[in-house]
């Protein structure tokens, strides 16, 4: 799916879903490198304030890619930028619910400045902004 830059509005928004499990964790480690004991390690994380293992945060915020590659704009989509705020963490078996929302068009550029957050039982765990280039008609 494409949404192209001259059909996109202010606060036109998509969502994705996903319920992070084990494997998702595991391979997000081989993928990333990223092997901190807080992700692997159950007895090591019971000694944090967390309590027990929780998923990378870039796991979490890869979930805003999804969206922006797969629904809005969509295929085509060049990632520009992105912040993240990471607000809770977020534990393994849990669904997270990532959201972006249009907050600025540049028609010159064809730039597409999105809100966005990631959310688990509507709470924000996630929250910040994307910037992409959006495909074209033109």
């Amino acid at each position: 799916m494409t949404v192209y830059f001259e059909d996109i509005k202010l606060g036109d928004s998509a969502e994705f879903g996903k319920t992070l499990t084990e494997a998702d964790i595991l391979m997000f480690a081989a993928a990333s490198g990223d092997n901190n004991p807080v992700h692997l390690n159950q007895e090591y994380a019971e000694k944090t304030p967390f309590k027990t293992r929780i998923a990378h945060g870039m796991l979490t915020a890869s979930l805003i890619s999804t969206i922006l590659g797969t629904k809005l704009p969509g295929e085509g989509t060049i990632y520009l930028s992105q912040s993240a705020r990471f607000k809770a963490p977020v534990i393994i078996g849990q669904t997270v619910t990532a959201r972006v929302t249009v907050i600025e068009l540049d028609s010159a550029k064809k730039r597409v400045k999105m809100k966005t957050e990631c959310l688990v039982n509507g709470k924000v765990v996630l929250e910040g902004e994307s910037l992409v280039i959006a495909p074209s008609k033109i």
